[in-house]
């Protein structure tokens, strides 16, 4: 029963952030995965928004394994923001479902707190699956400031690919 609700619970979160066009319900197909002349799109994108706003960042762009194809890394980035920064997109891409919905889903308590045994979930902001033609071609992720800065840095660089 408790397992039922967990679920529930994820599924009303990813409903709920399924209204923004960004974000692909968990049972988007994978399609082709993702080249690296388009993971250098999205990177630039997300790099381009962290300047705009003055937020040092890491940006990961993977496949739809999780395996990294392009990465950067702004000067004065955190070092431990490299690893945050694969690690979120590998999450958004493996789960077809951004990271911001295990955080929100974690946040909640209660039966969320299981999240916390999901190997590979990543429960914060900042990792964003890539669609094309309505099919999961991989995800990327950021990280370097708040989660939110990580989520609107990763969000500039999914909307590069609409």
């Amino acid at each position: 029963m408790q397992l039922k609700s967990t679920l529930a619970a994820l599924v009303l979160t990813v409903a709920a952030a399924a209204q923004t066009k960004l974000v692909p319900p968990a049972n988007t197909p994978y399609g082709t995965a993702i080249s690296s002349d388009a993971a250098k799109k999205i990177a630039t994108a997300a790099i381009a928004e962290a300047r705009k706003n003055n937020w040092a960042m890491a940006v990961a762009v993977v496949d739809t394994g999780g395996y990294l194809v392009y990465f950067e890394r702004m000067q004065d980035t955190q070092l431990g923001s490299v690893q945050i920064a694969m690690e979120k997109a590998k999450s958004a891409a493996l789960f077809r479902r951004p990271t911001k919905s295990f955080q929100d889903t974690l946040a909640a308590g209660g039966d969320g707190l299981r999240i916390l045994g999901l190997t590979g979930a990543v429960p914060v902001e900042g990792g964003i699956p890539i669609v094309v033609a309505g099919k999961v071609i991989g995800a990327v992720g950021a990280s370097g400031g708040s989660s939110d800065q990580d989520g609107r840095t990763a969000q500039a660089g999914a909307a590069a690919m609409k």
